[in-house]
């Protein structure tokens, strides 16, 4: 399995034009500071409704394709919600766990609640047309960034996790708080972190017989400030029990490995002391790493003990 590609990614302009949204759709919506979001008020400003309909149904696959456009028809086999814009309607695949449902339900409001995006939507299916592939990746990444803008409440988990000492179970923690899922939470917590921190998300191990397990890296999320330092770091996209990061990954049924030292090597060729911690799902591994402190010219490129 191949690293993910960025799902996220915007320019500083196109942020903050998200963020205003964000914060407008909550002002609106009198969901600012209330949490965990209020979801039904947040669809209400964005003039959409949930129809209670499993989109991976076979009846409802049929009459979809039967009455719709096809730019629809083509989203209905592949996604885990659809935004009708000129009907004002979002379906969601009902199978979902809770904390993702709420996720892809403020993705899906914000294609409605943002302007440009339901004028083009309702463009293209009233010319029975697919919107631009460029567009259509920049519209989730926007509508990717309003859902967790909206659901973490702009800065509000950023300020509370400040206030809490630096490790991965302070995300965990705050998840709870605000009803999402530890992967939108842990992204949160690093995306807008002030330390130099990076998370890896690797897929989870896969037991080798006679060679322990290997895991495959899913995606790295790092810190304004970790990226600032050491670019694209070059990181393995398979881990072992026998390289550095794979002796962090827990196994045999232990949530996380504890803390342990480390170190990697900037873009200057500076070596970093670094702190790495674990913890794993089922469907998931999630490992932080933040810098303490520079040490010096390298003589390797990561180390751990």
């Amino acid at each position: 399995m191949t690293q993910r590609p960025d799902d996220c990614s915007l320019t500083p302009v196109q942020l903050a034009k998200i963020r205003k949204e964000a914060e407008r759709a909550l002002r609106e919506a009198g969901a600012l500071g209330v949490l965990p979001t209020p979801i039904h008020d947040i669809l209400a400003v964005a003039k959409v409704e949930e129809v209670k309909e499993d989109v991976l149904s076979e009846g409802f696959l049929a009459k979809m394709r039967h009455k719709a456009g096809d730019a629809i028809k083509r989203a209905l086999s592949k996604v885990m919600g659809l935004f009708d814009a000129a009907a004002g309607l979002i379906f969601l695949d009902q199978l979902l766990v809770p904390v993702k449902k709420r996720f892809v339900t403020l993705h899906e409001a914000g294609h409605g609640f943002l302007p440009w995006q339901r004028a083009m939507y309702k463009l293209v299916e009233d010319c029975d047309q697919a919107l631009d592939p460029q567009a259509a990746d920049l519209f989730d990444r926007e509508a990717n960034v309003f859902a967790s803008e909206v659901l973490f409440q702009n800065d509000a988990f950023h300020h509370m996790a400040a206030d809490e000492k630096f490790s991965i179970w302070t995300p965990i923690k705050l998840a709870k708080k605000f009803d999402a899922s530890l992967y939108s939470s842990i992204r949160q917590y690093v995306s807008k972190h002030d330390k130099c921190c990076v998370v890896l998300v690797l897929n989870p191990p896969e037991l080798i017989e006679g060679d322990g397990f290997r895991c495959t890296l899913r995606r790295v999320i790092a810190s304004t400030s970790f990226l600032a330092a050491f670019g694209e770091h070059p990181w393995p996209a398979v881990y072992t029990p026998d390289d550095e990061i794979g002796r962090f990954i827990p196994v045999a049924g232990r949530k996380s490995s504890g803390k342990r030292q480390t170190a990697l090597v900037d873009r200057n060729g500076n070596r970093h002391d670094c702190v790495a911690e674990s913890f794993t799902q089922t469907h998931q591994v999630f490992i932080l790493i933040h810098a303490v402190k520079t040490l010096g010219p390298p003589p390797f490129l990561l180390h751990a003990a």
